[in-house]
């Protein structure tokens, strides 16, 4: 098979949770310990740092992968979905992995992939293991797929994890009250690793404590430890984020000397995500890895460009001002809003789209009356039609027509746009993984 052929094969062959919802996923951790050990445990063969949370895990995945990366690290990065090429998944140094590697691993183990039967999430980690443990990678920055104590990455034993935050997403597979969300996020803290909580939370602070005491593990909360605020002169249109660093509890052994830094990942919620990171680096810093200021400074400034990163508060045009953002939660639609209301514009219009699994009237109750509205469905099955959407944004005062595609909707909210109006493009990642 060919490269086009092969990702077809794992298209139409395996289960995919963006096509397919929870029936495509594989209850348990059987099927990748099994594909593992097929393939010599490659996850044993490389050190790991894993990422999960609800918002923020990819941001904060490549934050620290830019970090370890300008250190001079041989530093991987496992993370999904991918918005425009499969390989996007799987990455050493930024460069995404080859055409010829994943013909080569589907051509290898395509019997045993037929005799397995596992998810297609399942099929991308293994690859990404094994690829890592053949390239001897440094590291690797394994970011979480869905929740975590059952997600396909969790046999990974890190140097530490992180994560980022609990909110509601998912609740039909991780449960309905955020103690319950979190409980199968804490599923990652493993016994003798420290574990990083980007953000501390009145909700769930007390399961991770409870989770990282059972498995011996030291924890921090990030929120304790950092102030970050944007910088009073910031203009979100600028090309990078100013914010001003405060460490409220220093750390004896590696203590950063900047105030300042600037972020080419311009979303507000990235100072969230920024202390999480920041608090992994001085935890890296006192077991032994060499990350100085330089290097911090250098690589959160270009992370896009040292990683690959898109989607993210990502400014495509000017003038109508045209900005994507892969937020599609109700946590996430929070920070999309906040970041629009930072913006000076005349008319917001709002291409938007989701997809039909998820309880969508929280995020619907957010959204601004005021804005102009073109409903739209990503190309994949679990997309809710453009019409249901827009039948049930009606309900919460928010008008507009429907298209048949995200283009067809960009399309008309361009036609439609002032030069100094805001077109957003979001509620799902995968209305911008068509655009981007």
């Amino acid at each position: 098979m060919n490269y086009r052929d092969t990702i077809q094969y794992l298209y139409s062959r395996l289960p995919m949770f963006s096509k397919e919802g929870k029936a495509a996923m594989k209850p348990g951790l059987q099927n990748i310990i099994k594909f593992c050990q097929k393939l010599g445990n490659p996850q044993e063969k490389f050190k790991s740092i894993h990422v999960g949370g609800t918002n923020g895990k990819g941001s904060t995945s490549h934050m620290l992968a830019a970090v370890l990366q300008e250190a001079g690290y041989k530093t991987a990065l496992y993370t999904s979905p991918h918005l425009r090429d499969f390989r996007e998944r799987i990455r050493i140094n930024g460069e995404m992995i080859s055409e010829k590697e994943i013909i080569q691993f589907v051509s290898s183990n395509k019997t045993f992939i037929e005799e397995l039967e596992p998810s297609f999430f399942e099929v991308t980690v293994a690859m990404a293991f094994e690829y890592f443990a053949l390239q001897k990678v440094d590291i690797a920055i394994i970011e979480v797929g869905l929740g975590g104590r059952l997600d396909s990455t969790n046999i990974i034993h890190p140097e530490l994890s992180i994560i980022s935050n609990i909110g509601y997403d998912h609740m039909n597979i991780l449960g309905n009250s955020l103690g319950e969300i979190a409980s199968e996020k804490a599923g990652i803290i493993k016994s003798d690793s420290p574990i990083i909580i980007s953000q501390r939370q009145s909700e769930t602070q007390e399961i991770f404590i409870n989770k990282a005491s059972e498995m011996q593990s030291p924890i921090t909360f990030a929120s304790d430890e950092w102030e970050i605020t944007r910088s009073n002169t910031q203009n979100i249109d600028t090309d990078l984020l100013q914010v001003d660093i405060n460490q409220k509890i220093r750390n004896k052994n590696s203590v950063f000397s900047f105030n300042k830094l600037e972020l080419d990942l311009k979303g507000s919620y990235q100072l969230k995500n920024l202390g999480g990171v920041l608090s992994a680096l001085e935890q890296l810093k006192s077991m032994g890895y060499h990350i100085d200021d330089q290097d911090i400074i250098s690589a959160l400034g270009s992370v896009k460009s040292l990683t690959g990163l898109m989607g993210r508060w990502h400014t495509m045009s000017k003038k109508p001002l045209v900005i994507c953002d892969t937020g599609h939660n109700e946590d996430g639609i929070k920070e999309v809003l906040k970041n629009i209301e930072l913006n000076t514009f005349k008319n917001l219009h709002m291409v938007i789209g989701m997809v039909k699994d998820k309880d969508i009237s929280k995020i619907l109750a957010l959204l601004p009356q005021e804005a102009h509205y073109y409903f739209c469905q990503p190309d994949i099955p679990r997309a809710k039609s453009a019409e249901e959407l827009q039948i049930e944004a009606k309900k919460f005062g928010l008008q507009g027509l429907f298209y048949e595609s995200v283009q067809s909707a960009l399309d008309a909210a361009k036609k439609n746009a002032l030069e100094d109006d805001l077109i957003f493009i979001g509620g799902s990642t995968f209305v911008v993984a068509e655009i981007i």
